[in-house]
């Protein structure tokens, strides 16, 4: 990691980014509203809510963009223009009927420590900073999240934003661009939710307000509480002493609502409903130290026949048919990480006993001989060896590939999409044995055995076709469910939004949204 900054360049970086498109004002000729969601915690439940907003608004055939100023988080998706955006940016564009774009959320910030991120600036790896670094580039990256959200706002009627982690962070308050300080840069207001599952709702959200200023806390137009399951009566008393301790309304309490097939902004997710009348096919994935793009897995943890674990560490990968080695930010840490805790026997073990193995991206990385950063580009310029399974060897290279890209699996038949996100460049024997054909040429690996499989393809499961002809191939047998990803999440954006149409103050929602 570059703890150095290269200010003027960062300078100029954000200048060719934030020009104006000429003759347009500020809000847009049709004075566009900007509406934004914080929350009292990370996981409230911003992204969520930015979404059901979002088609709820498109419900009444309101020109609606989803914007998050800044995003943290190891889950990226690419943009139709071969941008880089966070993946809950991408799902709440499916919930405004659009395709991703990277004005949607203009800076994303991708952790390869505890201590530093890759910062990409609209669509685009800029530098690696640590926390200090990026604090004091702040001020450069607001005119990039400003430029974004002028030009939305030329664009759409209704930008609903989403806040990162807690406002009343107020450690970070100083050149704060995630949060109030974005709000009383574009003079927006703002709701804020609370996950009341957690517990101590009330306590959040007056300690919430307690701890901003006073024209921040003027912002705050109404509180949404989230995740509430129990008699509504019970909760009744609570609501109206916080409405006369705060002065502000309570906009509605949304029920908990099980089995969304939602896409995680980070976290990992775990519940599953597995039909146990039919032995499923056990895949487990370790949490490797960077973990990105988990959601990869997000079909196989849907699907009734598959019961899949995500393994922490200080645990042994087990007895399964599948081990799945996810992408991950920093690979050969991962690689360390993974001999430290034991997974790499695992895998030889689990291989022995006439198992199979994938990995994705990073993953596939891993399941090759050698891992060479002679640049830095994840850390200290160095070599590392990999596992060893496939004749592979890969490079670590400064200029990062994007893509969205479809073609077919190694048959020559079954069709498959997704995305790439890599800075990696494999060669090696391995590859002369490709795992699919994509637009641009052969992918992946499979070993001679055909128990070993490698792929730099992201979302290989979302197409049916393809994530059947997989389990087959990892061994589920007989007949199972086909489950689109897409429609999945598609139900699952439908029933929030009727949840905010059942549950929220429309009229209220109205007003704030300038209609």
């Amino acid at each position: 990691m570059d703890d150095g900054l290269d200010t003027t360049a960062l300078i100029a970086a954000a200048k060719r980014v934030s020009v104006d498109t000429p003759g347009r004002p500020w809000h847009g000729g049709a004075m566009a509203v900007t509406l934004m969601v914080q929350g009292t915690t990370s996981d409230a439940g911003k992204s969520v809510l930015v979404a059901a907003l979002c088609r709820w608004l498109r419900r009444r055939g309101v020109a609606v963009a989803p914007f998050k100023p800044q995003n943290m988080a190891l889950n990226s998706a690419v943009t139709a223009d071969g941008g880089e955006i966070g993946r809950a940016q991408a799902l709440q564009a499916q919930a405004a009927g659009l395709p991703p774009q990277v004005d949607f959320n203009p800076i994303l910030l991708k952790p390869n420590s505890d201590t530093g991120a890759q910062v990409i600036v609209h669509g685009r790896a800029l530098q690696d900073m640590d926390a200090r670094g990026f604090h004091d580039y702040k001020r450069v990256g607001m005119e990039a999240v400003l430029a974004s959200h002028r030009r939305l706002c030329d664009e759409f009627d209704v930008i609903v934003v989403e806040g990162a982690g807690s406002p009343a962070e107020i450690n970070l308050r100083d050149r704060d661009i995630a949060n109030m300080g974005f709000a009383e840069a574009v003079d927006c207001p703002v709701i804020l939710i609370s996950d009341i599952d957690r517990g101590g709702v009330f306590a959040h959200l007056v300690g919430t307000l307690e701890l901003l200023s006073e024209s921040e806390r003027a912002r705050v137009r109404g509180f949404v509480i989230n995740r509430f399951r129990g008699d509504l009566g019970l909760l009744e008393p609570g609501l109206r002493w916080l409405e006369q301790r705060t002065g502000r309304s309570v906009l509605g309490v949304l029920p908990y609502l099980h089995g969304l097939r939602l896409e995680a902004e980070d976290a990992i997710q775990s519940e599953q409903v597995l039909d146990r009348a039919l032995e499923p096919l056990r895949v487990r994935v370790p949490v490797l130290s960077r973990i990105s793009n988990h959601t990869d897995v997000d079909a196989l943890r849907a699907h009734p026949r598959v019961d899949l674990q995500f393994v922490g560490p200080g645990h042994g990968l087990g007895a399964c048919d599948l081990v799945l080695l996810p992408g991950t930010k920093s690979v050969r840490a991962d690689s360390d990480f993974m001999r430290v805790q034991g997974w790499d026997a695992d895998v030889l073990r689990h291989l022995r006993y006439g198992g199979r193995v994938l990995g994705v991206c990073g993953g596939m990385q891993l399941l090759g001989r050698s891992l060479r950063d002679p640049d830095g580009i994840e850390g200290e310029p160095g070599e590392s060896h990999g596992l060893g399974l496939l004749e592979l060897h890969t490079t670590l290279e400064p200029e990062k590939i994007l893509r969205n890209v479809a073609g077919h699996l190694w048959d020559g038949e079954t069709p498959v999409r997704g995305y790439e996100i890599h800075c990696g460049r494999s060669q090696g024997r391995a590859l002369e044995r490709p795992a699919m054909v994509l637009e641009h040429g052969p992918d992946g690996a499979r070993s001679e055995d055909d128990r070993i499989l490698g792929t730099y393809l992201h979302g290989l499961f979302d197409h049916p076709d393809a994530c059947a002809a997989l389990l087959r191939w990892a061994g589920l047998r007989g007949d199972h469910a086909r489950l689109d990803p897409r429609l999945e999440a598609e139900a699952s954006i439908e029933r929030i939004a009727d949840a905010v149409e059942a549950h929220l103050d429309g009229r209220a929602l109205e007003r704030l949204c300038g209609l």
